[in-house]
C-alpha cells in the first residue's frame, strides 16, 4: 500500500467528526441571506409587463432597493383576469388559480376558493445578481450598490468574493450568486422528502442555524437524527394533509439549505370586519424557505391532489425507476474486501453448504491493481474470468467497484487516455484538478461533459475491460465526489467543469452523471439488449432512471437499524424506489441478535445487501452458530419466496411511478393517525411490515390502519380489524408482516440457490379476503434480464380477483405476450368464514376438475394444493 493510502485510510478510522463539516453558521450564503432579509428589501411585480404565450405567462419583477429587473415565467398558466394591482392566472382546467399580487410581490395558489400555497408571502425572495469585484469598482459604483454592504470587513464576513473554512479559501471569481424563496403551505403540518438525511421521515421544524442541508458529502459513520447533508440530494419535498398532497421540486444542483417552520392552528382569532369584531378560525401553516448558493430559481409546483398524482407528476419531470434485472432483487453478499479468488470460492460454497440462497458476490477496491479501476490484482485475482464462470455455473453474478477518481499514473491507460483528451475536472488555474483518494493522488473525470460520459461508457466493453464478462455489474462509490484532503472531504467549489461551469454550480449532480454513464456503458456492452445493474452512493433527482441507491456508511448499532426505515421511506417517496441499507451495519461488529433482526428487516426492503468494512470481523450468515444461521436463512428464504410480488411492485414503479416501499400515509391518505408513522411501512398495497428494531424485544406494538380494513398475520394467520394498535408477541424468529384484507399476493413455493434456479419453479397465491369477502391482485412476468418487455412487448401481466366464491385469473394487459410453462400449484385463502362443500377448477376450454382441499375452521383458512394451473392462461377456481 502506498504512503498516501496509509495516511488517508485513517480518515475512515472513527465515526464522523463534525468539525470537518460545516454547519449553517459557517456557510456564507446562509449568513448573507439572513443578513439581507433582515433589512426587508421587497420586490414588486410589474404587471404592465405581462405577456402570455400558448401555455405560459411572463412578467417582470423589480427589487425596490436595487432597481434590478428580473423575468418570471409561470408555465402552464395563462392570464384570465386581474386589475391594476393583481393578476389571476388559470391552468386551463379551471380547478386551480394563481393570484399574483403586485406590491409586495406575492403569488397565491388557490383551489376551490381556498389558498393552499403562497409564494414570497414572507418577502424572502432573494437573488444576488452579478456584480463588479470590489477592487475593480469606482467610488461611484460602490455608492450606487445597495445590494450588499461595501466595506471590506463586511465583504469578508459575508464571504462575497472569498470564503474561508479552516485552511481552505474558496475564491469566487463570479462573486456572490445565491438565491432564495419562501413557500407557505396553508393547512399543512406534515412534510416529507429532501433526502438524504439520517433523520425522521416527517420533516422537523428548523431553528436558526439548523437548516436541512443538501450537499453531497462522504460522511463515514454519519450521525443520526441530524440535518447535515450526506451522500445524496433530492431537492424535492411533499406536503400532505387530509384531502390534498402538494410537491415542491427546487431544481438546483448547488449547495442548498431548507428551513421549515410550522405554525400550529389557532382555534379562533378576533378579526375586525367593518364595525363588527368576528371570530375566525386560523389554519395551521408551514413555511418552507429554500436557499441555494448559485443558479436560478427554477421550481416546479406539483399540485396533486392525491399522493399517486404527485408521484406521476414528479416522474414526468425526472423519470421513473429503471426496471431492474430480476437477480438484483435477490440477496447480495459484499465485504471490503473478499481477499482473493479462493475467498470468493469459499464464501460462494458456504451459501450452498448452508442452503442459503444468494444471487450476487461483490468485490470492493482491493480487487484492483493498486486501486486502478478496470484492472485486477494479478496476485489475488489472476483469473477473473474463471472466477466469474464459477459464479455463472450457479446462475449468480459479480459486482465490482468503479469510483470517479483516477490514479495519476502515466502507465495506467485509463489515466493517460483521459489526460490526453482533457477529460478531467480542472482547477481554477486551468490545470487538472488533483486530490487524494484511495489510489493516492488522483484526477477526477468530468462526467458533466457528454464526451467524457461517452468515453467512460466505452470502458465497460469486454475488449476494453479485460477480465470482465456479461455477468459482471458495477458499483459507483465515492462519487460525491470524495476528496480526502479537500474542504469537507470533497472537491473545491472553484474547480472548473466542461463549459467553464464552476463545481459549486453542479456539485450535487456530479455522482448522478457517473451513474448515468455507467448504466449506459452496461447497456452498450450488450448492444442495447440487457438491463444494467448499477448501485450508486451519490445521487440526485432522477437517479432512479439508472439503478439503485443505498444509505452509505452506517454503523452496527440498533439505532442505525431503526433509522434506516425512515431514510428508505424518504428515498422511496422522492422517486428512488430501489434503495436499501447495509445489512448488519458497515462499521463495527454486530451482535448476533442485531444481525438477525437486520436480515429480517433487509429481507423486506427493496435493495438487500450485507456489507462490512475491512476492519470488522467476518460475518457471513453461518458464522454465528447453527441457531442464528437458521434464522438468517429463513429471513433470506422469505425474501426469495416473495420475489414474484417484489418484481410486480418494481414493474409498477417503472411504469406508473408507484413507490415499492411506502409510508402508511400513502396508502391511507385520509387517516391522520398514519401521517407520522415511521417504524412500519407498506410493501405495495398488500403487505404491512413492522421490523423489530429493539434488542431483546418480546412484543411490538403494531398499528393496523383503516377502519374498514382487516389484517392477517402472515405467520399465525390471526386477523384483526383495522384502525387499532395490537401488541404482537415476537420471538427471535418473528418478522411482523401482515397481509391486507382484499389482496392477493403471488409467491414462489420452491426456493432455489439463486433467482436463476427459480425461473421455472411453481407459484402459489396468498389470498386475504376483505370484510366483504373479496380480493384482488396482480402478477407480472418477463425474461427478467432484457429489454424485450419494452421493445417486443414480451411480458405477461395478469390480474387475479376473488368474488362470491370464484377466483379468476385473467389478462391485465393484452399488449403483452410471454409464453410460460409455470403453474400455480398452491392457493391459500384467509378469511373464508364457511367451510366449502366442493372446490373445482375451470379452464378456458371449459374443462372442469375437482380439487382436494383442507379447511381450518378455527383460523378460517382454505388450502388448495397439488394444482397445475398455468399462470399465463385464463382459468377460474369455484368454491361452493
Amino acid at each position: 500500500m502506498e504512503a498516501a493510502e496509509k495516511e488517508e485510510i485513517s480518515v475512515e478510522d472513527e465515526a464522523v467528526d463534525k468539525n470537518i463539516f460545516k454547519d449553517c453558521s459557517k456557510i456564507a450564503f446562509y449568513r448573507r441571506q439572513k443578513h439581507q432579509l433582515s433589512r426587508r428589501s421587497t420586490y414588486q411585480a410589474l404587471l404592465d409587463s405581462v405577456t402570455t404565450g400558448k401555455d405560459s405567462t411572463k412578467f417582470h419583477i423589480i427589487n425596490e432597493t436595487t432597481k434590478v429587473r428580473q423575468n418570471k415565467f409561470l408555465q402552464r398558466l395563462i392570464s384570465c383576469s386581474g386589475d391594476a394591482g393583481s393578476l389571476v392566472l388559470a391552468d386551463g382546467k379551471g380547478d386551480l388559480k394563481c393570484h399574483i399580487t403586485a406590491n409586495p410581490f406575492k403569488i397565491d395558489l388557490v383551489s376551490e376558493e381556498e389558498i393552499v400555497m403562497s409564494i414570497n408571502s414572507l418577502d424572502q425572495l432573494y437573488f444576488e445578481h452579478l456584480q463588479i469585484p470590489l477592487k475593480q469598482r469606482s467610488t461611484k459604483e460602490n455608492k450606487e450598490d445597495t445590494s450588499v454592504d461595501a466595506s471590506q470587513e463586511d465583504q469578508e464576513d459575508l464571504g462575497l468574493w472569498e470564503e474561508k473554512f479552516g485552511k481552505f479559501v474558496d475564491v469566487k471569481v463570479n462573486g456572490p450568486a445565491s438565491i432564495g424563496l419562501d413557500f407557505s403551505l396553508h393547512g399543512f403540518e406534515h412534510l416529507y422528502g429532501i433526502p438524504q438525511h439520517a433523520e425522521s421521515h416527517q420533516l422537523k421544524n428548523t431553528s436558526d442555524g439548523d437548516a436541512y442541508r443538501l450537499y453531497n458529502l462522504d460522511v463515514y459513520g454519519y450521525k443520526i437524527h441530524d440535518k447535515m447533508g450526506i451522500y445524496g440530494s433530492v431537492p424535492y419535498l411533499l406536503a400532505h394533509k387530509l384531502g390534498r398532497t402538494l410537491g415542491i421540486f427546487w431544481l438546483n444542483a448547488s449547495e442548498t439549505l431548507v428551513e421549515i417552520n410550522t405554525e400550529p392552528a389557532v382555534k379562533y382569532t378576533l378579526t375586525q370586519m367593518g364595525p363588527v369584531a368576528a371570530k375566525q378560525k386560523i389554519r395551521c401553516r408551514t413555511d418552507v424557505h429554500w436557499m441555494s448558493e448559485s443558479g436560478i430559481i427554477d421550481v416546479f409546483l406539483l399540485t396533486g391532489p392525491t399522493p399517486s398524482d404527485i408521484f406521476k407528476q414528479y416522474s414526468y419531470l425526472t423519470g421513473t425507476q429503471a426496471m431492474p434485472p430480476l437477480f438484483s432483487l435477490g440477496y447480495h453478499q459484499c465485504r471490503w474486501n473478499y481477499e482473493d479468488e479462493q475467498d470468493v470460492k469459499a464464501v460462494d460454497a458456504g451459501f450452498d453448504e448452508h442452503d442459503i440462497p444468494y444471487d450476487v458476490m461483490w468485490l470492493d477496491i482491493e480487487h484492483t491493481e493498486g486501486k486502478r479501476y478496470f484492472t485486477w490484482d494479478k496476485k489475488r485475482f489472476p483469473n477473473p474470468k474463471r472466477m466469474q464462470e464459477l459464479l455463472r455455473s450457479k446462475k449468480r453474478k459479480l459486482v465490482v467497484i468503479s469510483d470517479p477518481h483516477i490514479k495519476i499514473d502515466p502507465d495506467y491507460s485509463v489515466y493517460s487516455k483521459a489526460k490526453e483528451q482533457g477529460f478531467f475536472v480542472r482547477n481554477h488555474e486551468g490545470g487538472d484538478f488533483e486530490g487524494v483518494c484511495w489510489p493516492g493522488l488522483s484526477s477526477y473525470l468530468d462526467f458533466t461533459n457528454p464526451k467524457v460520459r461517452e468515453w467512460y461508457s466505452g470502458l465497460f466493453t469486454f475488449s476494453a475491460y479485460q477480465g470482465s464478462t456479461d455477468i459482471l455489474y458495477i458499483w459507483n462509490d465515492m462519487n460525491e465526489p470524495s476528496v480526502f484532503r479537500g474542504p469537507e472531504l470533497t472537491m473545491q467549489k472553484n474547480a472548473v467543469h466542461h463549459g467553464n461551469w464552476e463545481h459549486r454550480e453542479l456539485h450535487n449532480i456530479y455522482g448522478f452523471y457517473q451513474h448515468m454513464a455507467t448504466a449506459e456503458g452496461l447497456i452498450q456492452r450488450s448492444e442495447g439488449k440487457e438491463r444494467p445493474f448499477v448501485l450508486t452512493r451519490s445521487f440526485f433527482a432522477g437517479s432512479q432512471k439508472y439503478g439503485a441507491v443505498w444509505t452509505g456508511d452506517n454503523t452496527a448499532e440498533w439505532s442505525y437499524l431503526k433509522i434506516s426505515i425512515p431514510m428508505l421511506l424518504t428515498l422511496s417517496i422522492t422517486g428512488i424506489s430501489f434503495c436499501g441499507a447495509d445489512v448488519g451495519g458497515f462499521i463495527g461488529n454486530p451482535e448476533a441478535e442485531l444481525l438477525v433482526r437486520w436480515y429480517q428487516a433487509g429481507a423486506y426492503q427493496p435493495f438487500f445487501r450485507g456489507h462490512a468494512t475491512m476492519k470488522t470481523k467476518r460475518r457471513e450468515p453461518w458464522l454465528f452458530g447453527e441457531e442464528y444461521t437458521r434464522l438468517i436463512r429463513e429471513a433470506i428464504r422469505q425474501r426469495y419466496a416473495l420475489l414474484p410480488y417484489w418484481y410486480f411492485l418494481f414493474y409498477c414503479a417503472h411504469v406508473a411511478a408507484e413507490p415499492v416501499m411506502r409510508p402508511l400515509w400513502i396508502e391511507f391518505p385520509e387517516e391522520l393517525d398514519t401521517f407520522g408513522v415511521e417504524d412500519e411501512y407498506m410493501l405495495g398495497s398488500a403487505l404491512l411490515v413492522h421490523p423489530v428494531t429493539e434488542p431483546k424485544a418480546t412484543t411490538v406494538d403494531v398499528f393496523l390502519p383503516g377502519s374498514n380494513e382487516v389484517w392477517y398475520d402472515s405467520k399465525t394467520f390471526a386477523h384483526w380489524e383495522g384502525a387499532c394498535t395490537v401488541k404482537i408477541p415476537v420471538a427471535l424468529d418473528t418478522i411482523p408482516v401482515f397481509q391486507r384484507g382484499g389482496s392477493i399476493v403471488p409467491i414462489k413455493t420452491t426456493i432455489g440457490k439463486s433467482t436463476g434456479y427459480m425461473s421455472d419453479s411453481p407459484y402459489g397465491l396468498r389470498v386475504a379476503l376483505s370484510t366483504k369477502g373479496s380480493a384482488m391482485g396482480e402478477f407480472y412476468l418477463d425474461d427478467g434480464h432484457s429489454f424485450q418487455y419494452l421493445h417486443q412487448k414480451q411480458f405477461l401481466h395478469r390480474k387475479f380477483s376473488f368474488l362470491a366464491g370464484v377466483l379468476i385469473n385473467s389478462c391485465a394487459d393484452k399488449r403483452g405476450h410471454y409464453p410460460t410453462k409455470c403453474v400455480v400449484e398452491q392457493i391459500f385463502i384467509q378469511g373464508l368464514k364457511k367451510q366449502p362443500s366442493s372446490v373445482t377448477t375451470h379452464s378456458s376450454d371449459g374443462k372442469e376438475e375437482p380439487v382436494a382441499f383442507t379447511y381450518c375452521a378455527k383460523m378460517s383458512t382454505l388450502r388448495l394444493e397439488k394444482l397445475s394451473l398455468n399462470i399465463g392462461t385464463d382459468w377460474e377456481v369455484h368454491i361452493r
